[in-house]
């Protein structure tokens, strides 16, 4: 039997925790809130989007970042036995649009206790509002990291492996599982502790990014704060170059833009320089132009003697017909029998690509997860344990790994928790 510390009360901690105990260890959890799976409250608003029911190879496709690293995790614990995970602790769950999973409850909250309960039953020890402050590592490890230069426990072959320094104390443990979380929702308690544990036992840490988060752009078009498109077209581009062309739901805001078209758009620019990113919005997709144009003779010879600022709510939510119109250089009050062939090419331009600039992530406290984090390269992807140090392991929002909204993030944390509690043998 092993003395296992896991640091962190989320996803990957408590599910971390409970592989371990599954695996015979002594098990100590260690959280710094009040309460345990902060984050897993305001997930999927309070409802928990907790995993996506579909198979490993589909699963994949929607990790954007460590899909090759993460394939081991996935197929060893895959959405599957994470349902299964769920339902035979007791959760009722429902599957809508997308294969996203809930709890039938519709309450995030059931979540965290299903996984309290099965951590509980076998024994793990939970400290809450205890924060450690530093991971000191034994002498059979001093010579494997690089910038550990202090606090080493003692003489080679001695054990414990670990010393942990807490708020409220000392732990000691053969093994430590850092499953701290990312950056985003700081209030959460998501502040990179484990960047830094990682950092001072010698690991490279990939420079953290929001992502899955709204936009800024140069530009917002306050008059439309507020409203949700459904059913559009978000492109970016780079230079020339394509980048990702999505149809799907967009939301105006009083700093740009956002709304799911955006959020996994956001996931897949963040690592770009945003000064080199063009977007365009196309709000009638399922019309070419040829089309279009048809519909627009027809509006404008039903509705002549009206201003086209009236004429064009026809296409538009009336927050949006202003902005639109003076991107196609019309006037707003300008009568519909007035507008010129040349006026009409313009206006399908403008609604079949309207131009975007984008100019910033919005920030960490708004972000669903955090890309960047440990370096890949320096963890075993079979059992997340640290290349540099054994008996630590690495897991969830920790790793530079990421992927789209729907449930996917969270059944990364579930993968990665599992895998490094089961391999602390």
């Amino acid at each position: 039997m092993k003395e296992v510390v896991v640091i962190g009360g989320g996803a990957s901690g408590l599910m971390a925790a409970y592989a371990a105990a599954e695996n015979g260890n002594k098990v100590t959890l260690v959280e710094k809130n009040e309460k345990l799976g902060k984050k897993i409250y305001i997930t999927g608003k309070g409802r928990c989007n907790l995993t996506n029911d579909c198979p490993p190879d589909e699963f994949l496709e929607n990790v954007v970042r460590g899909r090759k690293f993460l394939t081991g995790a996935i197929y060893a614990f895959p959405p599957a036995r994470t349902m299964q995970f769920m339902e035979e602790n007791g959760l009722a769950l429902k599957m809508e649009r997308g294969n996203r999973v809930f709890p039938a409850s519709d309450h995030a909250s059931d979540v965290t206790k299903t996984l309290v309960t099965a951590c509980t039953r076998l024994g793990v020890k939970i400290l809450l509002n205890t924060e450690v402050q530093r991971i000191f590592l034994g002498a059979p490890f001093r010579r494997s990291c690089h910038e550990v230069t202090e606090g080493v426990l003692a003489e080679e072959g001695d054990t414990p492996s670990f010393l942990l320094h807490t708020s409220n104390g000392d732990l000691t443990a053969d093994a430590v599982i850092v499953a701290t979380g990312g950056l985003a929702y700081p209030s959460t308690g998501s502040t990179g502790d484990g960047y830094r544990f990682a950092a001072e036992a010698g690991h490279a840490i990939t420079p953290c990014i929001p992502s899955l988060v709204g936009l800024e752009l140069s530009a917002p078009i306050g008059e439309a704060q507020g409203v949700t498109l459904k059913n559009v077209v978000l492109t970016a581009r780079r230079g020339e170059k394509v980048l990702s062309s999505r149809l799907g739901e967009l939301l105006f805001t009083h700093y740009g833009i956002s709304g799911p078209l955006v959020l996994t758009l956001s996931a897949e620019i963040n690592r770009l320089p945003l000064s080199e990113i063009s977007l365009t919005l196309d709000f009638k997709p399922a019309l070419d132009e040829k089309n279009l144009d048809a519909r627009l003779v027809r509006d404008f010879s039903e509705r002549k003697n009206e201003q086209m600022k009236n004429v064009m709510r026809g296409l538009l939510p009336a927050a949006l017909t202003v902005p639109v119109l003076q991107a196609a250089n019309i006037s707003p009050i300008k009568q519909a029998n007035a507008v010129t062939r040349e006026d009409r090419a313009r206006l399908i331009s403008a609604l079949k690509s309207l131009p975007l600039r984008p100019t910033k992530l919005r920030g960490f406290e708004e972000a669903v997860v955090t890309s960047g984090g440990v370096s890949l390269s320096e963890v075993d992807p079979k059992t997340m344990e640290s290349k540099k140090v054994k008996g630590l392991y690495f897991c969830g929002e920790a790793l530079d790994v990421d992927a789209y909204t729907g449930g996917f993030n969270l059944q990364i944390a579930f993968s990665t928790g599992y895998c490094a509690g089961k391999n602390t043998k």
